[in-house]
């Protein structure tokens, strides 16, 4: 069976074993989530690596498997369980051994989950990953856990100098921070990686630096609240300062930022964006609604005209600014008024990028509380009727890219199609934006991947651009 996340690069060296020893286990992964859980992942490899063991590409070939869950949302939940459990019926069929569970889900539902699939060898909540390699060597000396579940208290500060990376070398994504002391009432993340806490600056610049040597080119920085990094250490956010030491790095050539609050945006940070090398005009601001009576009942500390008022003042100081922002639409309460204020929001501000989810009922949060739940079909339709609205904003506005020239980081060659490459410009972050289609390549002289290459857009194709290279 092959898995959904292959190795390509190590930022740190591997043990190596002793002739004639061979590795210490072969072990398969399977990641699932967000960015900052594959930092976990990455995190976690490294250091099994480091110990001896050796990462294969298919479970046919593994003697154990760990998959990093979400805990998320119901449907990444059921994506997580869905894992676990076909995991589980291969150590039935003595295909694997061991079945290790880690991450979110871990975390939040250690008890039931244990409970529910008894088969599970370990399980390994977020703060316990450290533990992998000692988890691991007792599972396969055959030593009885007689915990199962391993949930250490937050260590601060978590680095991820050791890692191995599952992300195409050419670019990666670094956390700057773990946690989130915002209480939205809709969100459990709180609830599974704990209050928000900040690595030192130093730590991180060190860990880039580590990264743009490694043939990184481009940075991703995330954290659970981007804006808010250093409040917990220094007494007031640092980003600014976090932000200009990384653009010194010369080794990387793109810094692309995700995750922000729309709080804790000041005037200095505006100016270290707008003036930067290396940071992309690109940031993601997940603002999840505009109603004023929603944000008030999500607990976001935000109202539309503040909103409306720092985007306003990103765009007009930041050149070619492109910003994405994800929205829920369900949320209890929501009406169809609050519905048409945010489809005018989503009219006026024409974000390039802009996601939709429906509300997911979280246990042990305010809103699961809250009365006057939407029903899923209503949900679905607001959605549906957002996108129709974005959908028109998105295409419009590649329309009018056609024909300028933009950089291209080249990411893949497109399978079965010899001279077409797939890629992103800075305006495409990578796995959830559009993608940059480059043709006309010849098949006997290809680019490299990781390649950033100056193209001419010729066409665009839905969320999605053709491009012909310039040289």
């Amino acid at each position: 069976m092959q898995l959904p996340i292959v190795s390509e690069t190590n930022t740190m060296p591997s043990r190596v074993a002793k002739d004639g020893e061979g590795p210490r286990g072969r072990y398969a992964v399977i990641s699932l989530g967000c960015p900052k859980n594959l930092v976990d992942t990455e995190q976690m490899l490294g250091r099994l690596d480091e110990d001896g063991y050796a990462m294969v590409d298919s479970v046919d070939d593994a003697d154990f498997v760990v998959v990093n869950t979400c805990g998320f949302i119901d449907s990444a939940r059921e994506e997580s369980l869905g894992a676990i459990d076909e995991m589980l019926a291969l150590k039935r069929a003595g295909k694997i051994r061991n079945v290790v569970v880690t991450g979110c889900l871990a975390e939040r539902q250690q008890g039931k989950l244990l409970e529910a699939r008894p088969e599970i060898d370990a399980m390994i909540g977020v703060f316990g990953r450290n533990e992998i390699v000692s988890v691991i060597d007792r599972l396969q000396a055959g030593i009885d856990e007689q915990a199962k579940v391993f949930r250490p208290a937050p260590i601060r500060p978590l680095s991820d100098a050791v890692r191995r990376a599952v992300t195409p070398r050419h670019f990666a994504y670094l956390k700057i921070s773990e946690g989130c002391d915002r209480l939205c009432t809709f969100c459990a993340i709180p609830k599974m990686r704990g209050k928000h806490y900040s690595k030192p600056i130093d730590q991180v610049v060190d860990e880039a630096k580590r990264l743009g040597d490694s043939g990184v080119r481009e940075v991703v920085v995330v954290a659970q609240d981007t804006t808010y990094y250093g409040k917990d250490l220094y007494g007031e956010p640092r980003l600014t300062e976090l932000l200009t030491q990384l653009d010194k790095i010369d080794s990387i050539d793109w810094i692309r930022l995700m995750y922000f609050y729309p709080m804790y945006i000041d005037d200095r940070l505006i100016d270290t964006l707008a003036g930067s090398q290396r940071i992309l005009p690109y940031i993601d601001m997940p603002l999840q609604h505009a109603s004023d009576a929603m944000l008030k009942r999500m607990s976001r500390k935000t109202t539309r005209s503040s909103q409306e008022e720092i985007l306003g003042k990103l765009r007009s100081r930041i050149d070619n600014l492109v910003m994405r922002t994800t929205l829920i639409a369900g949320f209890p309460g929501e009406t169809d008024d609050d519905v048409d204020q945010l489809c005018d929001f989503v009219a006026q501000q024409r974000f390039e990028h802009l996601g939709v989810f429906t509300y997911s009922v979280e246990e042990d949060t305010p809103a699961a509380r809250l009365p006057n739940r939407v029903p899923e079909e209503v949900a679905l339709e607001r959605q549906g009727r957002i996108m129709e609205i974005q959908q028109q904003v998105a295409f419009d506005w590649n329309e009018s890219r056609v024909g300028t020239v933009e950089d291209v980081i080249i990411d893949s060659p497109l399978d079965d199609q010899p001279g077409v490459w797939i890629g992103r410009t800075k305006s495409e972050a990578p796995d959830i934006d559009g993608v940059v289609y480059v043709s006309g390549v010849d098949p006997d002289s290809p680019i490299e991947v990781g390649t950033i290459a100056q193209c001419e857009i010729v066409a665009a194709d839905g969320y999605d651009l053709v491009a012909a290279p310039l040289s």
